[in-house]
């Protein structure tokens, strides 16, 4: 089956890539801005999206800037923000209407566009700088944010997981940046980093639709002119033998135990084995027939979820589960028993073709969304090896019991993070 391709043009310092699809009744615009993760800008970044899509030069207030959506035939603007490895990216993202099914020929495309730059480069300024109160209110939001992470303890839980693995490290900064920065960021700190993010920030524009992408390419060198640029680089983590499991134990009043647990894969995103390693994840933990559900859950009884997940462009997987506390060593016992297992490649065929039908039927709902599919295609900006969704496929599909097993040898426990509760029982 063949999926939809890309076609890309460089663009001085932007890429724009175009998708032309009768798929959607909708065109959807994706701007995404990538940097390197720092201690000293993260929290910057982590607060500069959400000021700009407060308002433009033009249109002056949220209230506004909603009306003119609204116009558009209730078009949509979102700001978004996520760590890929050490990569921050910011997304702006347009949905609007293709005027090809409207009556009312309005250029809705070519609208959305121009609002999109608008928003990124001709923003609402006050004696050259960021408007005070609407970095006020947004800083709000932030610390909100921020804040929400510490009271969902299972986030928390994994957030202080990835803190104590990576702690020296750039990968252990959240994406929402630092709470404790939030009050020092002026209008003129962020108004000089926003300067910085235009020059320096690997640029790409996904345009995704029943579109012409000749018209595409115009509107985009009309709108968007982004200066050549040699933008940071992020090379692959290095590998890291661990040489002693870290434990750490933190009690806070919850009723239920979490127990998150960080492997070192020592694979990314474009190595040869990063297809054998998604089949792994299946097996071990990342579906439900995966061996921590049917084990630490099901079988046991320990734990009320129990799975795990890979960052693909970092070289670790979490184990994440939630456990009374009681069942704290059995659980541990388990969980890397069911490690071991992998190792010894303890799986049948059966399960192998299992999870590959899995991973596959997940990957194809994915990309049967717009904003889906730019999340896949966009993991080859990212890296030097690129890989197109079908090739994908036929990765995974290839991936032998033998393969599963090379990766599990590669796989070492890293960190073991519990929270209790704060009487311990």
């Amino acid at each position: 089956m063949k999926i939809l391709s890309e076609t890309k043009h460089e663009l001085d310092g932007l890429v724009l890539h175009t998708i032309k699809t009768e798929k959607y009744k909708t065109n959807t615009i994706l701007l995404k801005l990538s940097a390197p993760l720092e201690e000293e800008t993260v929290t910057h970044r982590a607060l500069l999206p959400y000021v700009l899509q407060s308002a433009t030069a033009s249109l002056s207030s949220s209230k506004e800037l909603q009306g003119y959506l609204e116009d558009l035939y209730g078009a949509s603007l979102q700001v978004d923000l996520m760590k890929k490895g050490e990569h921050h990216v910011m997304t702006f993202r347009v949905d609007v209407a293709n005027e090809k099914y409207l009556r009312d020929q309005t250029p809705l495309l070519e609208k959305s566009l121009r609002l999109l730059g608008d928003v990124l480069t001709d923003p609402l300024l006050e004696n050259g700088v960021f408007k005070e109160d609407i970095i006020a209110k947004e800083k709000r939001a932030l610390k909100q944010r921020i804040q929400a992470v510490f009271d969902d303890k299972m986030r928390y839980a994994n957030l202080r997981l990835v803190e104590e693995m990576c702690k020296n490290e750039p990968y252990h900064l959240h994406v929402n940046g630092r709470l404790e920065d939030i009050e020092g960021i002026t209008a003129q700190s962020l108004y000089d980093y926003y300067k910085k993010m235009l020059t320096e920030n690997s640029a790409d524009l996904y345009v995704i639709g029943d579109i012409q992408e000749d018209e595409v390419v115009q509107y985009t060198k009309d709108i968007f002119s982004f200066e050549k640029r040699d933008a940071s680089k992020i090379s692959s983590p290095a590998q890291m033998s661990v040489e002693k499991e870290n434990v750490v134990e933190e009690k806070q009043p919850v009723k239920q135990g979490k127990l998150n647990m960080g492997y070192r894969t020592n694979i990314v995103y474009g190595d040869e084995d990063y297809f054998a390693l998604q089949v792994y994840n299946g097996i071990y933990g990342g579906f439900s027939h995966s061996k921590l559900f049917a084990n630490v859950r099901e079988k046991e009884s320990l734990a009320y979820y129990a799975a795990s997940r890979v960052e693909s462009h970092k070289g670790l997987l979490m184990v994440m589960s939630g456990i009374d506390m009681k069942n704290y060593d059995k659980a541990v016992s388990i969980i890397k028993e069911q490690s071991d297992a992998m190792k010894n490649g303890d799986f049948d065929e059966n399960t192998l073709s299992q999870t590959k039908a899995v991973i596959r039927n997940q990957l194809l709902e994915t990309v049967d969304t717009a904003r889906g599919l730019v999340e896949v295609m966009y993991h080859n900006e990212l890296t030097e090896n690129k890989v197109s969704i079908d090739e994908y496929l036929k990765r995974i599909e290839a991936v032998t019991k033998e393969e599963v097993v090379a990766v599990a040898q590669k796989v070492q426990l890293d960190t073991i993070y519990f929270l209790k509760g704060e009487g311990g029982e």
